[in-house]
């Protein structure tokens, strides 16, 4: 079964459990890069100022699909919550991008 959005948090504890078990650093890596198509269309947006949508969205986009990872990697381990999350990124080449997600893999049971 898969972990609920809810049992995740970037806190130590998850409010109402109590941790039972801790399973141990879970990850999710997703690489990314721009598409010609993306850069120039982002380059447009940034000549009017403002939310540069494209990468906006790119960068959801790549977050979203690092957290489902951990997730996965969690629920793996037999847990049910996450904790500790938190995210960076680094520039492995020009236009090209790693974002790393991480945090605890843990048992959690109501207080």
């Amino acid at each position: 079964m898969a972990i609920d959005h809810a049992m995740t948090t970037t806190a130590f504890v998850l409010d109402g459990y109590r941790i039972t078990k801790t399973l141990g650093v879970v990850r999710g890596v997703t690489v990314r890069s721009r598409s010609v198509f993306g850069t120039i269309g982002a380059g447009l947006q940034t000549l009017l100022g403002g939310n540069i949508t494209l990468l906006t969205e790119l960068c959801e986009k790549t977050r979203a699909d690092a957290l489902e990872l951990v997730l996965e990697h969690a629920n793996a381990l037999g847990a049910n919550a996450v904790i500790g999350l938190r995210y960076d990124a680094t520039e492995v080449m020009q236009g090209v991008t790693e974002v790393l997600c991480y945090g605890t893999a843990v048992l959690v049971s109501r207080e």
